[in-house]
């Protein structure tokens, strides 16, 4: 029972972690998005245990063809040191420069100095499993976020006449934020929904 519980865990966390990577503009089939728990235990689950390491990914950018993502997966109760050095090696020999890690329970202080000095060339995102067990930004408390393109931003404050301290602030380690994997200076397009005029816009900047 305890297996089964741990298989429909890792299942909701993956299928969080597919919606993310996509949300972020990568590109992920329709298939992986809606699969079942039957069809992910199918190709995940053996003999009551799953690999984590085994989930591991690589996606493209649906818009930047030298845009890459590695997302992986840690078998490791606490991480330390030696498997975030694994990631970064893996990462500098295919040259891919952003990554996501889903780990089970902590870090060590050591293994973060490490993710801290691989930036900002290396940019490693961190998630505990139990941050993705549901999609935050399916919450119906959750507005719609759209992150602005350099193009979209320079835009916004050319017609509004603004500097970038002048717009609202969203910080970086807020749970939004890190699900779009925002990154300082970005700016979002927040969508509400009003009694008055149906909806609304209002833009932040990730600081």
């Amino acid at each position: 029972m305890d297996e089964d519980r741990e298989a429909v865990k890792l299942w909701r966390v993956h299928k969080t972690v597919l919606q993310m990577v996509n949300d972020r503009g990568y590109l992920v089939g329709e298939h992986e998005l809606n699969v079942t728990l039957e069809d992910w235990k199918g190709d995940h689950y053996r003999n009551g245990i799953i690999d984590r390491a085994g989930l591991t990914f690589l996606v493209g950018h649906k818009n930047i063809p030298d845009d890459q993502l590695f997302v992986f997966f840690t078998d490791d109760e606490t991480v330390g040191i030696k498997p975030i050095r694994k990631i970064c090696e893996r990462m500098m020999q295919e040259a891919i420069f952003k990554s996501i890690l889903v780990y089970k329970k902590s870090l060590t202080p050591s293994a973060h100095k490490v993710i801290q000095e691989m930036a900002p060339k290396y940019d490693i995102s961190i998630f505990m499993e139990s941050e993705l067990m549901v999609n935050i930004t399916h919450h119906s408390l959750v507005p719609k976020h759209v992150l602005l393109s350099k193009e979209e931003k320079a835009t916004l404050l050319e017609r509004y006449r603004l500097k970038d301290s002048q717009l609202p602030r969203i910080q970086q380690s807020d749970p939004v934020a890190r699900y779009y994997g925002l990154k300082r200076g970005q700016v979002v397009k927040i969508t509400r929904p009003s009694e008055t005029a149906g909806r609304y816009n209002t833009y932040r900047i990730c600081f």
